[in-house]
């Protein structure tokens, strides 16, 4: 433990609340672990599962009749005129997200002994272990099912679906079975007034002794071990659970514990150990129990196994979809915010380091979510706007993508810019591939001709204005919320339609958008010398907000930075030093610090680090909460994290590296390995008192421009297959 970082974090106690339990999962189940001895519980959750709520059939209102009035009114500067572009119907969350039952594993009580439970990173085990008893815990990337492994010779073991929140009409049905193979136990249940259901399926493999039904349940004595495999399926109508037994019998055929793990190893493992953070931190801190460690908030080992551990759980949420709000894992049905996908802000920021920490597994399963509802974004489009292409939702389930999610005070329906946000991490990963997915493509197309349609009304100067546009989720200071020219509106518009063009190159169609791009106003400076969050004149700024959104040109666009943009870049500068925390959620501190990053601020990235680490917003699990003192269960800082040390220490774009653009001085020596780059190579970075050193690996040959925090810039030749190692007297 004291060679390097530590890639797992520790507990000298079982978990007494869900929230500290540690966490596994593939992207599609995941595992909630206590590492109880007398009473141990795994708490199942998969992606899929959200409650029938009534939006199950839910559209987004239609009122692209209506639109042209309401852009006379604004433009008249009626200015609480879209508060009136409803079509009246309350306000309709997406269907919640919920966990699906606990398997519940009891042993008689007895001394403990010695205790210990683990969870390590690189393998996604949890470990527990006393005296006469250990339980292991993975989620197989391989095969799509939760194992579990115990050693203890006399257990009772069942399913049990009574969670915190759990609805009363929730109708329940057990099954238990002895089979040649071992036990079958079963949980169906079925959702109040919904034919709609879930299943979850647990094969026992019990090693020697004798194994009772005990209903709902089964009773074990004097058995070596016990092998549980489980899996959960949502479904309408029946499901052939004979199969599920079938599946899992297959799966465990001939096969132990361990043969598991190794097939699951080959996905998880390689994809985790592809990028590391080493901050040479003290190794009596590395040795700490995560509990313990967190009381020190200043330690580089707490950021070395932060940022190890967001890895690791933003891999193991992402799969059929990326993280929810709550990432794969929820341990109550009463979830905040319906555990939804958050695309006006939560879901880009949780994935922010994917492309650039090696894990395009998460990437992928962003674009998955993102085709899966290109046909709900289509009819948004048409619906609210009346045109052709794509419109994000500011809300999904996971099922539906089409926009009903909004009211008076979150008009989350005229939010234009979503798609543009969330195509963005997709673009990166193509630039770093070196190669245009023509699924992102045609995506990108869609939201193209989306502007087309609705880029129709123009100012005394000829611009082009978006009307109605809305900043998530603010309001000007002197205006309702759905107003003109947002500043996010704007740069989304102009970088879909610069992309689309750019991924079409020489048709017709790039002609127009490029044209069309070049017709939208510029940003606004306003009197405070600050980026305006609304470029018309006259809408006056609201600062003490938890979103950022008005700077999206710095990140995780490019179009404002120091070096190109020098102006701009210092107005942004001052409405990032003017904006406030509202109410302290974690997701504005650590969006605070990545355009921190950008800017070049090193004081302002560890200052906004600094208010996450020391306001207690990680639980034992190192899963983070969105609030102080660990209020409700929000996986936003612990994934965000790794991608706020990435920015400030390494920034690229296809034609640039930046190197140490704000390096906090509380980092003074570490090596950040396995970063990828836009320009499309491999970066080994090392700093310390006797300076530094880059490595870059390049995948296709390519001219770059490298520049350090002092702003000086050279150019640099690379060529695919050799190394380029840059050191200061290269700079």
């Amino acid at each position: 433990m004291t060679g390097g970082p530590v890639h797992g974090t520790w507990e000298p106690r079982p978990a007494a609340r869900w929230e500290d339990g540690f966490v596994s999962g593939n992207g599609r189940h995941g595992a909630l672990v206590f590492g109880d001895p007398d009473e141990d519980r795994v708490i199942v959750t998969h992606h899929t599962l959200v409650r029938p709520n009534g939006s199950e059939n839910a559209r987004p209102p239609r009122l692209a009749a209506e639109l042209p009035a309401l852009q006379d009114r604004l433009l008249a500067g009626d200015l609480t005129a879209a508060e009136d572009f409803t079509d009246g119907r309350p306000l309709q969350w997406v269907q919640p997200f919920h966990p699906a039952f606990q398997t519940r594993l009891r042993r008689p009580a007895g001394p403990r002994g010695r205790y210990r439970r683990s969870v390590d990173f690189t393998t996604g085990e949890s470990l527990a272990e006393c005296t006469g008893w250990t339980s292991r815990v993975f989620v197989s990337r391989a095969d799509d099912v939760i194992v579990q492994h115990v050693t203890a010779p006399d257990l009772e073991i069942s399913l049990d679906h009574r969670l915190p929140g759990a609805p009363a009409g929730l109708a329940v049905g057990h099954g238990a079975v002895l089979t040649a193979d071992g036990a079958l136990l079963t949980l169906r249940a079925r959702y109040p007034g919904s034919d709609r259901a879930y299943t979850g399926t647990t094969l026992v493999v019990v090693n020697g002794g004798r194994t009772e039904l005990a209903l709902p349940g089964l009773r074990v004595t004097g058995a070596e071990s016990a092998l549980l495999l489980t899996r959960v399926r949502r479904h309408t109508g029946p499901l052939d659970v004979t199969a599920e037994q079938r599946a899992l019998t297959d799966l465990c055929a001939g096969r132990s514990y361990d043969d598991l793990l190794d097939r699951h190893l080959a996905g998880h493992r390689t994809a985790y150990q592809r990028a590391t953070l080493d901050l040479h931190a003290d190794p009596a801190e590395r040795a700490l129990p995560g509990s313990e460690l967190l009381k020190s908030p200043h330690s580089t080992a707490l950021l070395e196994r932060l940022f190890a551990a967001g890895r690791y759980h933003l891999l193991s949420s992402s799969g059929l979809n990326p993280p929810r709000l709550p990432g794969l894992w929820t341990g109550d049905w009463d979830t905040a915010w319906s555990g939804a996908f958050t695309n006006d802000a939560n879901v880009n920021l949780q994935t922010a380091s994917a492309a650039a920490a090696a894990l395009p597994e998460v990437t992928e399963a962003l674009a998955s979510l993102i085709h899966r509802q290109t046909k709900d974004w289509q009819d948004n489009a048409r619906a609210v706007f009346g045109a052709r292409g794509a419109v994000a939702p500011a809300h999904t389930d996971g099922e539906s993508g089409h926009a009903y999610h909004f009211s008076r005070e979150y008009p989350l329906h005229l939010w234009t810019a979503g798609a543009d946000w969330l195509l963005k991490p997709l673009v990166d990963h193509d630039e770093i591939r070196g190669e245009h997915d023509p699924r992102t493509a045609a995506a990108l197309a869609e939201v193209a001709r989306f502007y087309e349609d609705f880029l129709t009304r123009t100012d005394d100067e000829g611009h082009v204005v978006v009307v109605p546009s809305y900043s998530p989720e603010n309001r000007p200071a002197n205006a309702s919320w759905g107003a003109i020219n947002a500043a996010m509106d704007l740069s989304a518009a102009r970088h879909a339609l610069l992309t689309a063009a750019a991924y079409h190159p020489g048709t017709p169609d790039a002609d127009r958008w490029r044209a069309l791009a070049d017709r939208l106003p510029p940003h606004r400076i306003n009197a405070d010398g600050a980026l305006a969050e609304w470029a018309r004149p006259g809408l006056d700024d609201t600062y003490d907000h938890r979103h950022l959104s008005h700077l999206y040109a710095v990140w995780p666009l490019d179009e404002i930075n120091p070096h190109d943009t020098p102006h701009l870049a210092s107005a942004a500068h001052r409405a990032l030093q003017l904006r406030g925390a509202e109410n302290d959620s974690a997701h504005g501190h650590l969006h605070h610090a990545l355009i921190a990053a950008r800017l070049r601020d090193g004081h302002r990235v560890a200052h906004a680090l600094a208010n996450v680490l020391e306001g207690d917003f990680f639980h034992a699990s190192l899963m983070s909460a969105h609030y102080p003192k660990r209020d409700v269960y929000n996986a936003d800082a612990a994934h965000a994290l790794p991608a706020v040390l990435i920015e400030a220490l390494v920034h690229s774009t296809p034609d640039r590296l930046v190197l140490f653009p704000a390096l906090p001085t509380a980092l003074p020596s570490g090596e950040l390995r396995g970063i990828r780059t836009r320009f499309g190579a491999e970066l080994d970075l090392a700093w310390g008192p006797d300076g530094a050193r880059a490595v870059l690996k390049p995948h296709r040959t390519h001219r770059i421009e490298v520049l350090t925090s002092t702003g000086d810039a050279r150019p640099l030749d690379l060529v695919a297959g050799e190394d380029h190692v840059l050191t200061p007297g290269a700079w």
